[in-house]
């Protein structure tokens, strides 16, 4: 029990922490704008002063960028006057591709992962209720698939048998002896019985079914409770959203946003509640179905013990009373 309730927090501590932490929103780049690249100045030419090109490469021309050309030159067909310096602006030449926008970034892995979180998130104040509902009732099937799986492997059918035969050639002694120290219930329940039997036979076997049943049934009642109490807090968290949708409905501006929003959080709830009530309900039947098994087994192993311990007792009593003499009377006359 311990070891569940320390489980069973340590997880709710886990949960509340990556559930605390909010994602960092993504950078992007606007488009068109390369986080690297910055804004070409216009580039002036004076008047005799030649531009520095490197061989090979093209020389970097702003396209909008207007361009002074030295005294005396001008654009065909445009008189020039004396004196007077000519600007013009250079048009890109033909086939010269203009630098494509830069790609959108792709959404990164922690704003797929919190997926989750942002539906909590949107489930509104009742989500908290079912986190903690849905974190027992994993424990729970946790703890109780464990528990089962221990006890398919200490099942000793061979042994039960080798009992059942040493108390009916009357070796009550071997019987206990094969018993003590068993981890299978049944032989657990037939050792007690066998130690108490000069007492009381009957009530032992029905303390030590009892302690055993207690065991095998323990916890079903929290699982009862979370599939009745998982689907009625969906429920709960529904009239809550839809309280918060229609309370909306009076302010135009905010009327769709909050509706939508709502309708939102009463549906991410219902879904929810119901998803914890299926995940539990058939654990929870499984569980129920073998400890009425269980109870089956024992209550047969009681009922053959108490017929072999009786049938020896009633062949003993019988030895010792001997055959009952018969006496004649003879009649006077």
């Amino acid at each position: 029990m311990k070891t569940l309730l320390i489980a069973c927090l340590c997880s709710l501590a886990l949960t509340l922490t990556s559930l605390a932490q909010s994602p960092a929103p993504p950078q992007t780049a606007p488009p068109g704008v390369s986080p690297a690249a910055s804004p070409a100045a216009p580039l002036a030419a004076s008047p005799g002063a030649p531009a520095a090109v490197s061989p090979g490469a093209p020389a970097a021309v702003n396209p909008a960028a207007p361009a002074q050309l030295p005294t005396g030159s001008a654009p065909p067909g445009v008189p020039a006057a004396p004196g007077a310096t000519i600007t013009a602006t250079l048009s890109p030449a033909p086939g010269a591709e203009s630098p494509a926008p830069a790609a959108a970034v792709a959404p990164t892995e922690a704003g797929a992962t919190n997926w989750l979180v942002d539906n909590f998130r949107k489930g509104g104040p009742i989500m908290w209720p079912i986190l903690i509902v849905s974190i027992i009732g994993l424990t729970v099937v946790i703890e109780r698939v464990f528990w089962w799986t221990g006890r398919w492997f200490r099942r000793d059918p061979k042994r039960i048998e080798k009992v059942f035969t040493a108390i009916e050639t009357g070796d009550v002694t071997e019987a206990s002896r094969l018993s003590r120290g068993s981890r299978d219930p049944v032989l657990r329940m037939m050792w007690n019985g066998l130690n108490h039997q000069h007492a009381s036979l009957q009530g032992a076997l029905q303390v030590a079914a009892g302690i055993e049943i207690k065991r095998a049934g323990r916890f079903l009642v929290v699982m009862d409770t979370l599939v009745t109490l998982a689907p009625l807090l969906g429920l709960l968290g529904t009239i809550t959203g839809l309280i918060r949708s229609f309370s909306f409905l009076g302010n135009e501006e905010l009327a769709v946003q909050a509706v939508t929003g709502g309708i939102a959080e009463a549906l991410i709830a219902t879904a929810c509640g119901l998803g914890i009530a299926i995940f539990s309900l058939v654990p929870f039947n499984f569980f129920t179905s073998r400890v009425s098994n269980l109870e089956f087994e024992l209550q047969t192993a009681a009922t053959n013990l108490e017929v072999m311990l009786g049938a020896q007792t009633a062949a003993r009593e019988m030895e010792i009373a001997g055959p009952t003499p018969t006496t004649g009377k003879g009649s006077s006359i």
